[in-house]
């Protein structure tokens, strides 16, 4: 199957990623009804290929912010060792192959369409018919296979236990946060959101939680990890201090201290999210890093629309804050990181299950100058002229530009060289303009 034919495949299953709320009711105060759900599609796939995902190591992590850069943080670590390691992650920004990579490379379009033609083989075999991320989630799980990777790092797609990617059973457990995604934060969410999340738990691994989860620990122990660390108890970040192009910490372990470590992204948030993967990667090995280990894989990450600044003269940022929680950590680090020398505007859009009042309040929107609404060609996308109706019953003047692309070309067009235009709502408005704000923005500065 070429990746075109493997594409058209992946089409004709169930979106869940698309439609979760077929599956998580929008209308309970928890993290949904999972009655009915079930990882029988995963083993049965897997199962019909000889269980490929038992062939190497895995560190698997959920969380409600920060799990995708966690994931990249530490895969470069583990890489930095000379171990193999594919990586799998979801959304993608601009390609679908970005979601499986091996040595922080994405797999081709040539392995793509192989080993979806591959699942597109087995799967008249099985009694039960797959989702689309399921699919994606088997494909990864098979390619890591056939590289002999040493190590897989997995990144939940959508909270834990009943999660495709919940198949395997991992030597780290990580869970960065909790936060009322997918739920309607009424009584009890806190509670139903950590058992989720506490399924990818397996008796005998190692629980690494990146934020204390205070009164919920016990719903993560109940599990049976056979250690758990927990950030600001048995790792804490002693300094975490504003650098020219990131930020520098300090940083002790269970196994070590680490002094300086400059991380080359912007927000406070990106060194805990440094510290969390630091942890995971110490209890795989069982032993410290190297302090030079760390510094020179920090050289290696990318963490493409995590508050990346993709162009200066209008400053340009693109982050994929999808919740309040990210869209306050936006604002943040604007405020920390970012002198005000000219109008700042916001592009905003985002995809349903989000409260538009909300999410404009936590990224501070009364504070820009310029406001511009837009929406990803998703099916969940809320529409442009709902976030803008909100952005009104808060006093906030807003334009309509459905389009993403559009809405970004639009502002430029009404800034200058001092000001600042922050992208942001979603992923997938990030993804949509991504490839063409580079592309701009290096046809305005080639020397840069």
């Amino acid at each position: 199957m070429d990746f075109h034919s493997a594409l058209a495949y992946l089409d004709k299953h169930t979106n869940l990623e698309g439609n979760r709320g077929g599956r998580f009711s929008p209308g309970l105060p928890n993290a949904g009804d999972t009655s009915g759900l079930s990882l029988e599609p995963m083993e049965a796939l897997l199962g019909a290929l000889g269980d490929p995902h038992r062939a190497y190591r895995v560190i698997h992590i959920t969380g409600t912010n920060g799990k995708g850069s966690t994931a990249r943080f530490a895969s470069a670590l583990i890489q930095a060792t000379d171990l193999s390691v594919g990586t799998f992650t979801s959304p993608n920004i601009e390609t679908i192959n970005e979601r499986i990579s091996w040595g922080g490379e994405p797999i081709s379009d040539d392995d793509f369409g192989r080993v979806i033609g591959l699942l597109a083989d087995i799967e008249p075999l099985l009694e039960v018919v797959p989702s689309r991320f399921e699919l994606l989630t088997a494909a990864a799980l098979i390619w890591f296979a056939e590289l002999a990777v040493d190590v897989a790092v997995v990144e939940v797609g959508l909270l834990g236990r009943f999660d495709a990617t919940n198949v395997v059973d991992s030597d780290v457990a990580v869970v960065t946060n909790i936060g009322k995604d997918h739920t309607t934060g009424g009584e009890g969410w806190r509670t139903a959101v950590a058992s989720e999340k506490a399924g990818i738990i397996k008796p005998g691994s190692h629980l690494v939680l990146g934020s204390d989860m205070g009164e919920l620990t016990p719903i993560f122990t109940a599990e049976g990890p056979a250690a758990t660390w927990t950030a600001g108890v048995d790792f804490t970040i002693e300094s975490n201090q504003l650098a020219v192009g990131g930020r520098v910490i300090d940083l002790v372990t269970p196994a070590a201290d680490y002094d300086q470590l400059f991380v080359p992204f912007h927000g406070a948030h990106q060194g805990q999210n440094l510290a969390t993967a630091i942890a995971a990667v110490e209890a795989f090995f069982g032993r410290p890093l190297a302090q030079e280990l760390v510094e020179f894989a920090l050289t290696t990450v990318r963490l493409p629309a995590r508050f990346e600044v993709v162009g200066r003269e209008p400053t340009l940022i693109l982050d994929g804050a999808h919740n309040p929680q990210g869209a306050a950590a936006a604002l943040a680090t604007l405020d920390e990181a970012f002198a005000r020398l000219g109008s700042w505007v916001l592009v905003v859009g985002m995809i349903g299950g989000k409260d538009p009042a909300e999410m404009l309040e936590a990224f501070g929107a009364r504070d820009f100058d310029a406001v511009i609404c837009c929406e990803p060609h998703w099916s969940r996308a809320v529409p442009a002229e709902d976030i803008a109706a909100a952005a009104a019953a808060m006093g906030i003047s807003a334009e309509v530009v459905k389009s993403p692309e559009e809405a970004m070309y639009r502002a430029l067009a009404v800034t200058a060289a001092d000001d600042l235009i922050l992208i942001a709502g979603s992923l997938y408005v990030v993804g949509e303009v991504r490839a063409a704000a580079r592309s701009l923005m290096a046809e305005r500065h080639p020397d840069s």
